[in-house]
């Protein structure tokens, strides 16, 4: 009886494992491969990371040398930052650099091209916006004040309001349209704290009126 009960149970068992056990193992399997691709993936992410982070401060050292800037460096550096990291934080603050440098060089083409690469799609509102402001100063530089209002259509975020207000003055006075400049200083003032909008706007605002009067 025992030996029955014992042959039984052991086609139980193979009964089981010949539903189960296959399903089972593979579902091991791939529970494994999930956790070490996990962290894999994590430690390539840390990897990345770095090596952005190294070839930022790279590019940092070269586009704010105290001696004489190698603009043709600080540009190789930019592009390696766009072609190994592209769309992240490090490789478009690199733009913004790099555009610094190409304006300083009075590469204002170049410039423009950097920034619009951001502008077109910013790894966050904050980059976006940065980016923007300093296309249009670059459009406007290149008698594109027309084009540089366009690009600063719309409201800015909170933060950005007065600078982006600010920036329209400055192409509104530029085109010859100082009542619309007077306006737009005003906007700009008015998002400030009044401390803080005693200083060059006041001056831009009182050189309006000096002009109306």
């Amino acid at each position: 009886m025992t030996s029955g009960t014992e042959e039984e149970q052991l086609a139980q068992i193979k009964e089981w494992w010949q539903r189960n056990g296959m399903p089972l193992l593979l579902g091991a399997v791939l529970a494994l491969a999930l956790v070490f691709g996990w962290q894999l993936w994590q430690k390539h992410q840390l990897n990345q990371a770095h090596g952005a982070s190294s070839l930022y401060q790279q590019l940092l050292n070269a586009a704010l040398d105290a001696g004489e800037v190698d603009s043709a460096e600080v540009a190789r550096l930019g592009n390696l930052l766009q072609k190994e990291f592209a769309g992240t934080h490090y490789a478009q603050y690199g733009s913004l650099f790099v555009a610094k440098v190409a304006v300083e060089s009075g590469r204002l083409d170049e410039a423009a091209a950097e920034l619009q690469r951001v502008v077109d799609k910013p790894a966050d509102a904050t980059l976006g916006e940065l980016a923007r402001q300093r296309l249009a100063r670059v459009l406007a530089a290149q008698d594109k004040a027309e084009d540089a209002l366009k690009l600063l259509e719309g409201d800015a975020d909170k933060a950005f309001a007065a600078s982006r207000e600010e920036l329209k003055g400055d192409l509104l006075v530029q085109l010859g349209r100082d009542e619309d400049a007077h306006s737009a200083y005003t906007k700009a003032k008015q998002a400030l704290s009044q401390d803080a909008a005693v200083g060059g706007l006041q001056l831009k605002l009182d050189d309006l009126a000096r002009g109306e009067a």
